[in-house]
């Protein structure tokens, strides 16, 4: 593959990036652990984004090499596939976590301010907000309602064995480690560098250890892909019994 683009996603902020059908995206730690929020739309209809639900339903509540990232209703199409995963060897650990999940939602400053009255302004939900603003130039009122629930990349969490309560603990990964995906279509994507870190200590402050995210993009050969094309929607004809 050649290398045709890439983003630094710095410490406790969001950047956007742009993908075209048939490429690769990984997403690769940068000098310390650190966890990423991940958004995707369709690069040309921004209602049609990642569907975290489906995707729990269809694959797993944690995502790996081979697994699908599907859209939202009505589309319900492959946005990405997962193509390479470098901590796939993590799998369940003794308290039942795993890495990448698709369970958790963005952290963001609306439930910080529930559980703490205070305002933080670098939740991954107004991250990928900003980015998005600056991305498109919209208004940030209108951006953040196409902010939706992500893939955790590298966030390592599960369910607790006795109450069934969602954890978080701190992540394996390590500069170097990185998730590859293949865009089924024309993607926009949104990547926040989350301001827990690893989200093994403290949560929605500027006390935890943060690292970049790096972001490329990749173009393969072009006999690699002889004989694929994007997936259409959804075939259901939409009457709804109506």
């Amino acid at each position: 593959m050649t290398r045709v683009d890439e983003v630094m996603v710095p410490p406790r902020d969001a950047r956007c990036f742009e993908v075209r059908a048939g490429q690769f995206f990984r997403i690769t730690g940068v000098d310390g652990p650190q966890v990423g929020d991940l958004n995707l739309w369709n690069a040309h209809d921004l209602s049609e984004r990642f569907f975290s639900g489906k995707t729990r339903q269809l694959h797993a509540t944690h995502v790996s090499t081979g697994d699908r990232l599907w859209s939202s209703l009505p589309g319900l199409r492959p946005l990405a596939t997962i193509t390479h995963d470098t901590l796939d060897w993590y799998g369940w650990d003794e308290d039942g976590g795993g890495v990448h999940d698709v369970i958790g939602t963005r952290c963001d400053p609306y439930t910080n301010h529930l559980l703490t009255g205070a305002d933080y302004q670098h939740c991954c939900h107004s991250n990928l907000t900003r980015a998005l603003v600056a991305h498109t130039g919209m208004p940030p009122e209108q951006a953040e309602l196409h902010i939706h629930d992500v893939l955790n990349v590298f966030m390592c969490t599960g369910f607790t064995h006795d109450t069934h309560q969602y954890f978080m603990k701190a992540s394996p990964v390590r500069p170097g480690d990185f998730i590859e995906f293949f865009a089924e279509v024309d993607l926009l994507g949104a990547l926040s560098a989350c301001p827990g870190g690893d989200c093994g200590s403290s949560h929605s402050d500027d006390s935890t250890p943060c690292y970049p995210l790096h972001v490329e993009i990749f173009e393969p050969a072009p006999e690699t892909l002889d004989g694929w094309s994007s997936p259409p929607a959804s075939g259901y004809a939409g009457k709804h019994g109506l």
